[in-house]
Order: C-alpha cells, then structure tokens, then sequence
C-alpha cells in the first residue's frame, strides 16, 4: 500500500494497521490530526513550542503505545488527550497566570463535553465495581450511583452509619488506585 492509499482510509482502518505498527499509517493520522490539535492547542497556550511539544509528545505516546490503544473514536481520543495534556502543562507552566486569564471556554477541561470520555470513565468504574464484594458493592451503588445518605443506606440495609462510611472510604480508595492505573492507559495522562 503506497502512502496516497492510506489517505482514502477510515480512522478505524487506520487504528488497526497503527497497532500492528505500520508506520504509514501513523503518519496518516499524525498528518490528518496535527493542524487540527495544533490550533486547538494553540487557542489555549497561545505559543507555538508549547504546542508543538504537547502534541509531539501525545503522538510519540500513541506511537510507543500503539499495540495496546483501545481507543473507538479517533479524533474524539486526541481532543481529550490534548486537553489532558494541556491541563498538566498549565499547571506547571511559569505562564500559569497569563493563560489561565485568557479567555478559555469554561468546558475546554471537562469531561463532560466528551461524551467517549464520560464513556471510558464509566466503563472503568462498572468495572470496578464488579470486582467488589457484595455488600460493599451494594453501598457503593446505593452511595455513588443512587446518591442515598449514608444513615439511609445504614437503615436500608440494618447497618450501622459507621460502617457505610467505612466501606465508602474503602471503596473510594480502590475505586481511586483502580482508576489511576486504569487511566494512565486510556488518557496516558
């Protein structure tokens, strides 16, 4: 397949040949992206290395990481990572203060407005809610997914408040170290 075939290519096309490391096609997707996370990217920092380098790094991740990539939409997939990484290099850029009193849209960091994010999050924590035990899960969902008190939890399930707050506490801890590894892999961020 020469270069100008890969151009015809769908972005689930090109995924899979990206992971069986076809390095075409990670240019394919690298020249079809770049302009597009650049600009977004720049609409934010406002500087044209920073930006560069936010997306290069993005893109050698990708590359680096392409066999294990369970990513379903594309252009989706790069948009969060960009702002992922955007968020972590203003939290340490010296220009901290100047780009965050620029005018950037009050969604640009949210979840939320994703929704192939808000879905590989909740994918993550039905997961890990699976692997608790029963009772524990069973004040998880009532807790986290039903939004019960803790003292109606406790009388629901002829428990003591105590102990819905303990394995809350211990379930919130799981949920976050599950979460962390979890992650790091779908937002290697």
């Amino acid at each position: 397949m020469n270069m100008w075939d890969y151009k015809a290519l769908s972005d689930a096309e090109l995924l899979l040949l990206l992971k069986e490391g076809q390095e075409h096609a990670f240019n394919e997707v690298y020249t079809r992206y770049f302009g597009l996370l650049f600009r977004y990217a720049y609409n934010i920092l406002n500087d044209e290395e920073e930006c560069s380098d936010v997306i290069q790094e993005i893109f050698v991740w990708i590359w680096e990481n392409r066999e294990q990539l369970d990513i379903t939409t594309l252009k989706g997939y790069l948009m969060a990572a960009v702002r992922y990484r955007l968020a972590r290099t203003i939290q340490t850029s010296q220009r901290r203060a100047a780009i965050l009193s620029t005018n950037i849209p009050r969604h640009t960091f949210t979840l939320i407005d994703d929704d192939i994010d808000v879905k590989a999050l909740r994918k993550v924590i039905n997961e890990f809610t699976a692997t608790l035990p029963e009772r524990a899960r069973e004040i998880f969902q009532l807790s986290r997914m039903q939004h019960f008190s803790n003292k109606e939890i406790a009388i629901r399930l002829g428990i003591s408040e105590k102990t819905v707050e303990n394995q809350i506490t211990i379930a919130l801890k799981k949920l976050k170290s599950d979460l962390g590894k979890k992650m790091l892999t779908l937002f290697f961020f």
